[in-house]
């Protein structure tokens, strides 16, 4: 199993490319399963949940190839299966996503549910609950969703709570329904809007994406395209961090300044000089970390994707600071992980208080999520001494190639068997 060693210590120097966003390009690779038509998707990492999602793909007859690094066609002529079964899914939530687009194009679908949970736990009811709404007819059978439609017809939606996925999939399913769909309460991510602005390019009607009421008119068929997935804000985020920790001057390319209004002005808050362009961010940073304090939201509030790095970033600052974490339960295993760095962060049910330090120790510690893995590199970086990330194989979900871009910007890092 692969570990990350780094030796902390070392200024950031240097400009780093921005990969696509994974959590745009798992719906919208999803979405090509809405026409026969090819489709040509441009800047898409090439990360693990990428491959297992066109694995996905795959097993229901898509045909996908890399035509070039980060540009990868795809064409859903012959489908031959509508099952997504549990060894894929249950790797990835995000397959999930297939549900829609299956079921209103051909009129039937079967998948897994994600990862074995218990329906209640996560919003997956949600789902449920809006294509019924579409009528839909909907069954859980054996760990499965079995969903069955002569043609969706077009409706009112609003869900329980905001959810990402659950607005993923209605846009989906609602783009080849019948009739005019409303979404109520929807979310207003950078990520879902990309995904609508895709579907747009094939054909679809869709209008007030970025707000929280969207309307869908369904169209007879959709069209390929050849489509640009937006630059990741979470990667982005997570490199700023790495430089609010560590000091130096760093510069992000191929980034979406917009997309990081709360990011960018709790890193300015922190103390980093903050310099935007329309694609472009330069981040100095020559000073001690202020503590800032965080509550998770979701869009336009502050991401939860982004709470683990900034812990990593308070650990150090010159103050005390306190995170919220208001998305999701049990998103602070992390901590024992930084404390064992020498931070000093005390968590009472969903909340953090962080009493910051001058400087943390190199030591082993274990990644135990995708975003926990970031928030220890950045630990690393400014921490004195050799470090050694064990389980990064959730790192390789989210972040492509994330030792040679920050090799390359004078960070002392490798990979290691």
């Amino acid at each position: 199993m692969d570990k990350l060693k780094v030796i902390g210590g070392k200024r950031l120097e240097g400009s780093i490319k921005v990969s696509g966003a994974k959590n745009a390009a798992l719906p919208i690779l999803c979405a090509t399963l809405l026409t026969s038509e090819p489709v040509i998707l441009r800047n898409v990492p090439k990360l693990n949940d990428i491959k297992t999602s066109i694995k996905v793909l795959q097993q229901l007859g898509v045909k996908a190839e890399w035509v070039e690094p980060e540009v990868l066609k795809l064409q859903a002529d012959d489908i031959k299966s509508y099952e997504a079964p549990y060894e894929l899914v249950k790797t990835m939530r995000a397959s999930i996503l297939v549900l829609g687009p299956l079921l209103t194009r051909f009129g039937e679908a079967k998948v897994s549910l994600p990862g074995g949970c218990a329906i209640g736990q996560r919003p997956v009811d949600q789902h449920i609950k809006g294509l019924k709404t579409l009528s839909a007819d909907i069954e859980i059978e054996h760990g499965f969703v079995v969903a069955k439609a002569e043609r969706l017809k077009g409706a009112s939606i609003r869900t329980d709570m905001v959810t990402v996925g659950g607005t993923e999939q209605f846009l989906m399913a609602a783009s080849l329904a019948s009739g005019s769909t409303v979404l109520e309460n929807a979310a207003q991510e950078p990520e879902v809007y990309d995904l609508a602005e895709m579907l747009n390019s094939m054909g679809a009607k869709i209008s007030g994406h970025g707000t929280s009421r969207i309307t869908i008119e369904g169209v007879e068929k959709l069209h390929g395209t050849d489509y640009s997935i937006m630059p990741d804000r979470i990667e982005a985020g997570t490199f700023l961090c790495c430089v609010g920790a560590t000091g130096g001057t760093l510069e992000l390319t191929n980034a979406l300044p917009h997309t990081m209004d709360c990011i960018l002005e709790k890193l300015t808050e922190a103390g980093l000089e903050i310099e935007v362009r329309e694609n472009s961010i330069k981040a100095t940073m020559n000073r001690r970390p202020k503590p800032v304090s965080i509550v998770t939201k979701e869009y336009p509030g502050f991401p939860t994707d982004m709470q683990a790095q900034f812990m990593a970033v308070n650990a150090l600052a010159d103050g005390e600071s306190t995170i919220d974490e208001r998305i999701f339960e049990n998103r602070f295993m992390h901590v024992p992980e930084l404390n064992r760095m020498g931070a000093d962060i005390n968590v009472i049910e969903n909340k953090a208080q962080i009493h910051g330090i001058e400087r943390l120790q190199g030591a082993k510690v274990m990644a135990t999520d995708l975003r926990a893995s970031a928030s220890l590199i950045i630990a690393a970086l400014a921490a004195e001494g050799e470090t050694i990330i064990d389980r990064i194989y959730h790192l390789d979900r989210g972040y492509y190639k994330i030792e040679e871009k920050l090799k390359k910007v004078g960070v002392d890092i490798e990979r290691i068997s």
